[in-house]
């Protein structure tokens, strides 16, 4: 009965046709929906109860053919270690003016990468390389919509906070001055005291005019001297061979201006301000400064104009006529507005009319404001808000017909592509991804092959996959895509090898996973989709092995791998885009055991003590679903996020966290976070202050703690930083977040030498449950000279962590050779992702002599992995080999990750010197 129950209760809800949240898939055509309804079969198959499986898996179990990866719409590169040491190359030779295009082509490899950290300091570092106005302007709003200021209850479009960098103001200003990053922001200053005016005057009155110009019955007295020294064309009508010349009256009623306009030009001509004039006279002052050539006029009344634009309507408004008078200056201001508040105002028909058209395009173009940059941010805004919409594609060919360099043209011919295979239009994508082929992007081949595929030519699409494989060095995705159009064995073969090459790409886990479950050996297909879970948390692996739990019955695990995968994704839909995940929690309530906040806590100590960073999430989902409007439960969601490196969800945690804080203080704390997160160290610092300012509390002392410990302490700044963690630990707070100080305390105390001190902080650490404690314990015994007693300890920490790939990598260092490699195997198993292990195997080998094995397995991690320490330890190998080309290329990329790193530097600089 109770089924039955539950079978209508999931009819009634329509849900194929009553969901409204927005996902997009890489492929979900509506022939393979209707395919997935038809394999419910399969259900039958396994050995589930069927009435179970028909109402918790009302659309079967997962098909295969539905889970294949997107197309990237980013660049993405055979070889990423030579692209970066080619724009280093370029950085370093390139004059002043050109470093803001080559920073921006550097953030879209950065973007390719995943690698949003650098991509927003690549963007800061376009902006202070900036020449023009209009560069200024959109790459200060491309800056704060990086960091989704929008979202901020309270947050005003035109507010930069002082940072310079974000200035609306100081956008507006021409030059360039690289270390102008330095000064005061102009809207901090204080404003002119538009009422002294004495000093502007000119000596001359109205009443000593010795000439008029007559506009139909009114005359308008004026100086001529002054009026002469408006334009060359004045000067030369009143000073020159004309009549005018000789003229005392003037008539002047033809040429389009009122008397009272006049007055203005007259008024202006004495005292060369705008200040008293309302925006109507001062937009005829415009009009005439353009026909009269009066340029100093006209710069004024551009100026003066912008610094009126303060709003959509007002933009909206004002920009018909900066573009009508080539107002350079007002139209970068209307502009200003216009991307200061993406993505809303893409919304706005009157801002797409001007900038999706070709029309409109055409006329930014006439006053300077239509570049790649603009068509670069405007269409990253729409893809990520709606790839398949008319906005995105108009904005994608303005984007193309704004591009002028190589990578401008592959970016915007793919990323046509994508958008055309999104929007199912086939034949036109495989045209865009050709052209960009054509123009040197070689990962547009797997669109091209993609779209063939879509098209019914699968052994095409086959052919041109081997075809790149075969005259490229092999990269994990080109056997991801090859194994799209490949059956069998030699399927399974590519999908093999492409985990291989590169362990991140998820698609080759869900298909095995998929191909095991349709084997009836659903507990081998979870433990498949487990191996990517261990280091990298993505919504689709999630939702994966939720179906799989369902089939098996497992509520509570298919409960918590929902809710984890609405924190990453709120709006997700289920079972190939059918059924809103949010919903499928409501079903599954009656299943699983329903905990009351106090039980949630407690579950959540459980969790946070065996290092269950999913099972956590899970927990705070729930918490925050009992009791939304808790800021905390949101901020220690933002950092479980951190932790498994999804900083985009943790960046939307942080921000709804500052939203619905109940004080100013935590307000500070929460924005002086984000600022942090974000790359503002010195301003996140400066919001601990504040808060303190206004009460003392644990988050603000740790916040500033956190952030001062970030950079090379000296024993004065450690006994700062100790200082301000022993006053947030005397400061309420729970047992989760004071165990976390409690470790932060003690690893500055034996940076400090203060390894007593710092055993009594671990093990207060774990009396309360922070499990990661055992491993700074094992480092104070290790520094204590008991090798035995710290491996013990750090196999304490394995017993008891869910995820203990790290514990694996610290173990090794406690133990023999052969020890050390068994673990650090084990952690590159779980999570090959880490660094330590390939370099600990790579320094085994080069101290064996054998040098091509240890650049291998460099090489091995370098082709996945975007890492500094990598490339500056691959090219001291090639330094020591005497392969001086390859090691300036590693130093070189190596540097474009981080300009400032001394030890690559180091070695650039002595490869560089015997290269000449």
């Amino acid at each position: 009965m109770m089924q039955h129950a539950f079978l209508s209760t999931m009819r009634s809800l329509k849900l194929v046709d009553g969901c409204k949240g927005i996902q997009v898939y890489a492929v979900t055509p509506n022939d393979k929906v209707q395919e997935s309804k038809s394999n419910f079969h399969r259900c039958k198959s396994l050995h589930i109860n069927s009435n179970q499986g028909d109402s918790l898996l009302p659309f079967g179990l997962p098909v295969a053919d539905l889970i294949e990866p997107a197309i990237e719409p980013h660049l993405k590169f055979v070889d990423f270690v030579e692209t970066l040491a080619s724009i280093h190359r370029e950085l370093e030779k390139a004059p002043d003016h050109e470093k803001a295009n080559l920073y921006l082509e550097q953030s879209s490899v950065f973007r390719g990468l995943k690698e949003p950290k650098l991509l927003r300091r690549s963007l800061r570092s376009a902006r202070q390389h900036a020449h023009d106005v209009h560069h200024k302007v959109v790459l200060s709003a491309w800056l704060r919509f990086e960091r989704r200021e929008d979202e901020l209850e309270g947050s005003k479009p035109m507010s930069c906070s002082g940072r310079m960098m974000e200035c609306p103001k100081a956008s507006l200003s021409h030059g360039y001055d690289p270390n102008s990053i330095f000064d005061p922001c102009p809207c901090r200053q204080p404003p002119v005291d538009v009422r002294q005016r004495a000093s502007e005057e000119c000596s001359t009155s109205v009443a000593e005019g010795d000439m008029a110009f007559c506009i139909g019955d009114e005359e308008v007295v004026c100086v001529r001297q002054n009026m002469a020294t408006l334009s060359t064309p004045f000067h030369t009508m009143l000073y020159g061979g004309f009549l005018e010349s000789i003229r005392e009256k003037i008539n002047f009623s033809d040429n389009g201006i009122s008397a009272r306009s006049m007055r203005a030009v007259e008024e202006y001509s004495r005292r060369r301000s705008l200040d008293n004039f309302p925006p109507d006279v001062v937009l005829d002052l415009l009009s005439f400064a353009n026909k009269f050539c009066c340029e100093e006029m006209k710069m004024a009344c551009d100026r003066h104009l912008a610094s009126l634009v303060c709003n959509i309507d007002h933009a909206l408004l004002f920009v018909e006529y900066g573009l009508e008078e080539t107002a350079h200056i007002l139209v970068a201001s209307c502009l200003q507005v216009f991307l200061r508040q993406l993505p809303n105002s893409l919304h706005n028909p009157g801002v797409t009319r001007l900038l999706c058209n070709p029309e409109g395009r055409k006329r930014l173009a006439k006053v300077g404001h239509a570049s790649f940059s603009l068509y670069y941010l405007l269409s990253q805004v729409a893809m990520e808000e709606d790839p398949k919409s008319n906005t995105t594609v108009m904005l994608l060919e303005r984007l193309g017909e704004s591009a002028t360099s190589r990578w401008q043209k592959e970016l915007a011919l793919h990323q046509l592509g994508c958008v055309m295979l999104e929007r199912k239009e086939y034949k036109d994508a495989q045209s865009w991804f050709q052209a960009s082929v054509e123009e040197g992007h070689i990962y547009s081949v797997a669109g091209v092959a993609r779209a063939k595929f879509k098209r019914g030519h699968k052994y095409s699409a086959y052919k041109q996959m081997n075809s790149l494989i075969s005259s490229y060095k092999p990269v994990g995705w080109m056997f991801q895509e090859r194994s799209l159009y490949g059956i069998g064995n030699e399927k399974m073969m590519d999908l093999n090898t492409a985990t291989e090459l590169d362990p991140t790409l998820s698609y080759p886990y869900k298909y095995r996973a998929v191909d095991l479950m349709n084997d009836n050996k659903l507990v081998q297909a979870i433990g498949e989709v487990n191996r990517i879970l261990g280091f990298k948390i993505s919504p689709d692996c999630l939702e994966l092995r939720a179906w799989f739990n369902l089939a098996l019955e497992d509520y509570d695990g298919a409960m918590r791998d929902i809710r984890a995968l609405l924190t990453l994704d709120p709006t997700y839909m289920m079972f190939h885009g059918q059924v809103h995940a949010v919903q499928l929690v409501e079903l599954l309530r009656d299943r699983v055991q329903p905990w009351n906040q106090a039980e949630c806590w407690m579950q959540l100590y459980d969790r946070w003590s065996s290092v269950d960073d999913i099972g956590s999430l899970a927990v705070v989902h729930q918490m925050l679903e009992n009791d939304p409007g808790t800021s905390l439960l949101r901020f220690r969601q933002s950092l479980l996020l951190l932790r498994l490196n999804c900083q985009k969800a943790a960046m939307r945690s942080l921000r709804l966290a500052r939203n619905s804080s109940g004080s100013d203080y935590e307000r500070l704390v929460y924005e002086g976070w984000i600022l942090y997160d974000t790359g503002h160290r010195e301003d996140a610092l400066v919001k601990a202050e504040e808060s303190l300012s206004i009460k003392r509390s644990f988050e603000a002392f740790f916040l500033k703690a956190y952030a001062l410990a970030d950079a090379n302490l000296d024993s004065e700044a450690s006994a700062h930083v100790i200082m301000l963690l022993e006053e947030a630990l005397k400061c309420p707070s729970d047992g989760l977040r004071k165990g976390q100080a409690l470790n932060n305390l003690g690893s500055v105390y034996v940076d400090c030498g203060k390894l007593d001190l710092a055993a009594d902080c671990y093990i207060s650490a774990l009396n309360i449950r922070h499990t990661r404690a055992h491993q700074g314990l094992a480092r104070v015994k290790y520094m204590k000279n008991e090798r035995k007693a710290a491996y013990d300890e750090m196999t304490k920490l394995i017993e008891k962590a869910r995820n203990n790939a790290s514990a694996y990598e610290k173990r090794s260092e406690y133990c023999d050779r052969d020890l050390a490699k068994s673990d650090l195997s084990m952690a590159t198993q779980l999570d090959p992702l880490r660094i330590y292990p390939y370099r600990y195997r790579a320094a085994v080998l080069m101290d064996d002599h054998k040098e091509a094995d240890a650049i291998a397995e460099l090489s091995k991690a370098i082709a996945f992995k975007t890492d500094l320490q990598l490339l500056h330890l691959r090219a001291a190998f090639h330094e020591s080999m005497g392969d001086m080309a390859s090691a300036m290329r590693d130093c070189q990329a190596a540097l474009c990750l981080d300009p400032n790193h001394g030890d690559t530097a180091e070695i650039y600089g002595r490869t560089c010197s015997r290269q000449q």
